[in-house]
């Protein structure tokens, strides 16, 4: 019997290992109109106070499937010239464990004749919670399964690089520099099968790039990419092209590769709101499961009125930027 509960709680620890590690990051689907989350030195190009609400439930119709909704807030700061500041929380319920983030980003901005250069710093807070409780065993008795992780914190920093001139953007962030592992203090090591890790947070790197072609004085068009490195994982890339009519309407799609096909539009409500939805369908073997529905975002951006959607005073260009 003790052997058997040792071969029943190893293979839990490797399939909750196994998640953990294929989704660490919350992903985001118009990652193009959320860059702040990914990469600290976005933070204030906007040259206006703005906020970014998203809510994403993904699988939708599959127990234990990941949820994450974000909040951010970044603005220029006019008594530090070239300086940006950002606020964010981030919460992200993958099964029975619940991840909280608290970011501070900080951003510095040398400007050029017709471009920016940018530098970021992210400054992280990072709290797990794992409810043992939540699961069906088959001995409730088993004391290994009585604790809980509670607000296990560890603290983290980021950094990024961000270029964009008028209507193109690259960059190159790194949310996570500290590799950070979770321990189970509630296991006995012996019943790990060797490893009391419960999870291992591994360093993330996102390349961002996009470009906007004017094809009238009504239509433009942006292609994006966002890249994905994990060390010991495949890498991720995710393509995408919108659409905007009459800055004020957008249409795009996206594709994950090996991984989901995407619709997404958006509508300005008005000159500071703007909102978002997108529907993922998967493309893989778990898109044939019957109880998967399918993911979808939404996703609503506010920028001051006084300054909204990248008008700068004294600037004469008249159409917002794209991105």
């Amino acid at each position: 019997m003790r052997q058997n509960k040792r071969i029943i709680v190893g293979i839990f620890i490797v399939l909750v290992m196994q998640v953990f590690e294929a989704q660490q990051d919350a992903q985001y689907t118009q990652y193009m109109f959320n860059t702040s989350s990914i990469n600290p030195a976005y933070i204030g190009s906007k040259e206006n106070f703005s906020i970014v609400g998203l809510h994403r439930s993904q699988w939708v119709g599959f127990e234990g499937a990941p949820k994450t909704q974000t909040l951010s807030l970044n603005s220029p700061l006019g008594y530090l010239k070239r300086t940006g500041l950002g606020f964010s929380i981030i919460n992200d319920v993958i099964g029975i464990s619940k991840e909280t983030y608290l970011n501070i980003d900080f951003s510095y901005k040398i400007p050029f004749e017709e471009s920016t250069l940018s530098f970021g710093l992210k400054v992280v807070g990072h709290f797990l919670d794992v409810d043992f409780q939540k699961l069906s065993v088959f001995d409730v008795n088993e004391s290994n399964f009585q604790g809980s992780i509670n607000n296990e914190f560890s603290p983290n920093v980021g950094a990024g690089v961000y270029f964009n001139t008028g209507n193109f953007y690259l960059g190159l962030s790194v949310p996570n520099l500290i590799q950070t592992t979770v321990f189970n203090k509630g296991f006995d090591e012996e019943d790990l099968v060797g490893s009391s890790a419960l999870r291992i947070e591994r360093t993330h790197f996102y390349f961002i790039g996009g470009y906007v072609f004017d094809l009238s004085s009504y239509v433009r068009f942006k292609p994006t990419i966002l890249t994905k490195v994990v060390l010991g994982s495949p890498i991720q890339m995710d393509v995408s092209g919108n659409f905007l009519f009459y800055n004020s309407v957008s249409l795009g799609l996206a594709y994950r590769f090996n991984a989901s096909l995407s619709a997404m539009t958006g509508f300005r409500i008005s000159k500071p709101f703007m909102v978002g939805f997108a529907y993922d369908i998967e493309t893989t073997a778990l898109g044939n499961v019957e109880f998967n529905d399918g993911s979808f975002e939404v996703i609503l951006r506010y920028h001051l009125p006084e300054r909204c959607c990248g008008y700068k005073r004294g600037n004469r260009r008249l159409t917002p930027r794209f991105f």
